[in-house]
């Protein structure tokens, strides 16, 4: 049996343990926690996929419900610093010693069934989650949803934030094909919850065959914006003069209400008062979502890396921004729609500046300026050996009102504040 002494040891050991980084199927995650776990006991349980919008959905609900005093156990992929960020008990990372723990306690039923490093992680997180006696806990899907290793969990409530081409590798090329692989995540006699206002037929074929109890935004549940305040209501029910989203753009309130939606379904196990929604809804905080740094040169930072993303991307930059001189420090994983994005994001930006990624899925930059060619983008400058040098140069290129904007990849953004941190 493997044991390591810190969780750099087992991470890396994970990563070199299975022959593929990614390999869908609950099966294995099912059979070991089977057996770590002999007697769970499931806390109430909200599971989140979607191709945009998960990480956000999972923020507010972790706010609100600590708000009311919950205790809550929140699982995320991917991190942008460390790798604790991917599961937090009451709003705080888990120490690495716990992670450690439960590795230890994973590796020791494994036996020889091969697991991957996402599946051990998702396993840990459930396995410190049961430990610690949360209230709730909230599972974001890593990829797709019928397949996910979270799915191995029944959950109380499904949420599915947005439905976008994304890893068509995996999930199949069209929405149908993405929208079937996300309901996948659907239950019988279970609230199915959809934030995407036009989703793809699949949803509905999958709720049904599932006897799913689906509820869609704009026709079960919606919302309207009224000046600063906005009100959501669904049925008989409503919330009225609600606080802006802390998380910019006009897609949070779409995240934001199918969250709402959740808290009410969810009301006869965990009540929640319209007070903590508002404390919540308020205080939701989460890295690398349109956050805005300030300074003579606001630096915007954003992990948008699909064409859905950067749509909404484009829209706040059009909406918040009108007539800045926006600088560009960009990347993206090679497997990524990467013309799509730059067609959606070039009327926007000024100037881009390419910043290598250290990772062998990133786009090179040959590729890239081939791709930039193709799409008759002139204004861009390549040669930097990191990061940081591509931000230099972009800051150099910058004078008092412009906008620095970081985005197309969550390593991106990482690095990013790793150079801002450092300073």
């Amino acid at each position: 049996m493997q044991h390591f002494d810190t969780l750099k040891g087992w991470l890396d050991w994970q990563e070199s343990l299975h022959p593929l980084a990614i390999d869908l199927g609950l099966e294995r995650a099912a059979n070991v926690f089977s057996k770590l776990n002999p007697d769970y006991l499931k806390p109430v349980t909200v599971t989140v996929a979607g191709t945009n919008g998960k990480g956000s959905c999972v923020a507010y609900l972790e706010a609100i419900y600590r708000a009311q005093g919950y205790r809550v156990g929140a699982y995320t992929s991917p991190h942008i610093l460390k790798y604790n960020e991917r599961i937090k008990i009451d709003g705080q990372p888990v120490e690495d010693a716990a992670i450690c723990a439960a590795f230890t306690r994973i590796e020791a039923v494994r036996g020889d069934v091969t697991l991957s490093y996402f599946e051990f992680g998702t396993l840990a997180a459930l396995d410190l989650f049961f430990r610690s006696k949360v209230d709730i806990q909230l599972l974001e899907v890593g990829l797709g949803g019928r397949l996910d290793a979270v799915n191995i969990i029944d959950p109380d409530v499904s949420l599915i934030s947005s439905i976008g081409i994304d890893h068509t590798d995996w999930l199949g090329p069209t929405r149908e094909d993405i929208g079937r692989e996300k309901a996948g995540i659907f239950r019988a006699a279970t609230p199915a919850i959809v934030g995407d206002p036009d989703p793809p037929f699949s949803i509905f074929q999958t709720a049904e065959s599932k006897k799913a109890r689906l509820y869609c935004i704009g026709r079960d549940f919606r919302y309207h914006k009224h000046g600063n305040e906005w009100h959501w209501s669904a049925d008989r029910q409503q919330c009225l003069h609600l606080p802006e989203p802390a998380l910019k753009g006009e897609h949070q309130y779409r995240n934001a209400s199918s969250v709402l939606l959740s808290v009410s379904l969810l009301q006869d196990r965990l009540p929640v008062s319209d007070a903590s929604i508002r404390t919540g809804l308020a205080a939701t905080r989460l890295p690398g979502r349109f956050q805005l740094i300030d300074g003579d040169v606001p630096i915007l930072l954003d992990v948008g890396h699909n064409p859905q993303a950067v749509g909404t991307l484009a829209e706040y930059l059009h909406e918040h921004f009108p007539g800045k001189r926006v600088h560009a420090i960009f990347s993206m994983m090679k497997d990524k729609d990467i013309a799509g994005v730059l067609e959606i994001m070039n009327p926007f930006v000024h100037d881009w500046f390419f910043a290598p990624l250290a990772n062998p899925r990133s786009v090179t930059e040959p590729v890239i300026r081939e791709i930039f060619l193709k799409n008759s983008i002139s204004r861009l400058s390549f040669g930097f050996k990191d990061f940081s040098a591509a931000f230099a140069a972009a800051r150099q290129h910058s004078r008092k009102g412009d906008l620095l904007l970081v985005f197309g990849s969550f390593l991106l953004v990482s690095d990013c504040l790793t150079e801002l941190n450092k300073k």
